[in-house]
């Protein structure tokens, strides 16, 4: 009489015993794809660094150096004279303040308004909720150029004209309407179970907020930090409008101001895009771990 063996799933038949430590085979693994990918990410990792690796070559060039020679060519000597120049030209450690202070405070005040109004959005279920969310996104894709000058009468007119207080102001809305879209739209689907148990335990809405709520959505509200932080920062056009004297200006600001009209140091400009980078550089490799988890967390739940 013949016997049938069945094989349970996850199991191997007799004499089919997997090799320890011999890795499953799949396609991406294995054959030629795997190379594909493999150059195709080499590619693109180039053509990502390329610039920054021009710029490291120009930041430490002459400008007799650079005119003689080309942007690509290897420096003749290691010139630092040129961030000394960035340095003292547009006062540096002044942009760099003003800068840290103004996306510090728009990153965290962003984050908090963010927070209430998508809790009142997604949570309270106010009337008219879609619509709602509907403004935030149709205010996320209107242009700067559109908003800059009804602002900047604003802030004339409230006395904040070259303060660095109006860009903290302004760039609190604009950021906190993008997380209120995001944010709101995660709360939309917050399971009812918790809220039910906490509203029981007689938590008003404000425990639930803190104590329900934000344990939760606290990876993505740290991911929100790091990018309000990093948008602000890059921030031109605004702050080149509102900013008019050199004590309130930022970093983006004080790179444009290397610029003539009929003259351009280049290598003074490398140099002080590199010395502009390395903060922000800093709070990414900083934070990266912070960004990595909220991310992480945020696709896991």
């Amino acid at each position: 009489m013949a016997t049938v063996t069945e094989t349970l799933p996850g199991k191997h038949p007799a004499g089919d015993t997997p090799t320890p430590g011999r890795r499953p085979k799949d396609r991406f693994h294995r054959g030629p794809l795997r190379w594909v990918l493999l150059a195709f990410a080499v590619v693109v990792a180039i053509l990502m660094l390329a610039p920054f690796v021009i710029m490291l070559l120009n930041a430490f060039k002459s400008p007799d150096d650079y005119s003689t020679n080309g942007p690509l060519s290897w420096p003749n000597e290691f010139y630092t004279h040129g961030i000394k120049v960035f340095w003292e030209r547009v006062d540096f450690p002044v942009k760099l303040w003003n800068s840290v202070w103004t996306s510090g405070l728009v990153a965290v005040l962003g984050v908090a308004l963010s927070l209430l109004s998508a809790y009142a959005i997604g949570i309270g279920r106010v009337k008219g909720r879609l619509w709602i969310v509907g403004v935030f996104l149709l205010a996320n894709m209107l242009p700067q150029e559109v908003l800059v000058y009804p602002l900047f009468r604003m802030m004339q007119n409230i006395g904040l004209g070259n303060s660095g207080w109006s860009i903290v102001i302004i760039f609190t809305v604009i950021q906190s309407a993008f997380g209120t879209y995001l944010l709101a739209s995660v709360l939309g689907t917050f399971p009812k179970a918790l809220l039910e148990a906490a509203a029981l335990d007689g938590a008003n809405r404000w425990k639930i907020l803190t104590r329900v709520v934000f344990p939760v959505v606290r990876p993505t509200l740290s991911v929100l930090l790091i990018f309000f932080f990093i948008w602000t920062w890059n921030e031109f056009f605004i702050p080149l409008v509102m900013l008019t004297t050199g004590d309130t200006q930022t970093v983006p600001i004080a790179l444009a101001s290397l610029q003539g009209d009929r003259m351009l140091d280049v290598p003074t400009l490398n140099a002080g895009t590199l010395v502009s980078l390395i903060p922000t550089l800093l709070f990414f490799l900083f934070f990266q771990r912070t960004l990595t988890r909220g991310i992480t967390a945020g696709a896991v739940k």
